[in-house]
């Protein structure tokens, strides 16, 4: 089954965007640098999704340009499937296009790939599978 796993929204202060969050009664969880995305994230969990926030650690990340294009903002939709690898595959036949032609490890071990929006009707969709379990 496929479902919202994350709203990834990209800010300048993540700082000052948690504060928001934490005004509305939701904590924050799982803070971590991604260093290979050059992003700073923070995860608000909501009820079966989360909100992720994102703030750049670097001027030519992609977080960094595009707030400098469309300013701060929804940034992508992730969805989270069961098996990633044999979707990415399966879409990858059908021609899909994808951002980068390889399956990432992100916050929390969480593997992704993000569908390229001129694929997926102008938005970046973001495809997730939670880590592997610890054998």
């Amino acid at each position: 089954m496929t479902t919202i796993d994350h709203l990834g929204i990209a800010v300048k202060d993540l700082a000052q965007a948690k504060k928001l969050y934490e005004q509305l009664g939701l904590r924050i969880v799982g803070e971590e640098t991604v260093e290979h995305e050059k992003v700073k994230v923070a995860m608000v969990p909501m009820g079966e999704s989360r909100v992720e926030l994102l703030q750049a650690t670097s001027d030519d990340s992609t977080v960094a340009k595009f707030i400098a294009r469309r300013g701060e903002g929804i940034h992508h939709v992730a969805l989270q499937v069961e098996d990633l690898s044999a979707t990415f595959e399966a879409l990858k036949k059908s021609g899909t296009r994808f951002v980068k032609d390889e399956i990432q490890v992100g916050a929390g071990g969480h593997l992704y790939v993000f569908i390229h929006p001129a694929s997926a009707g102008g938005v970046l969709i973001e495809l997730c599978e939670d880590p592997p379990s610890p054998a």
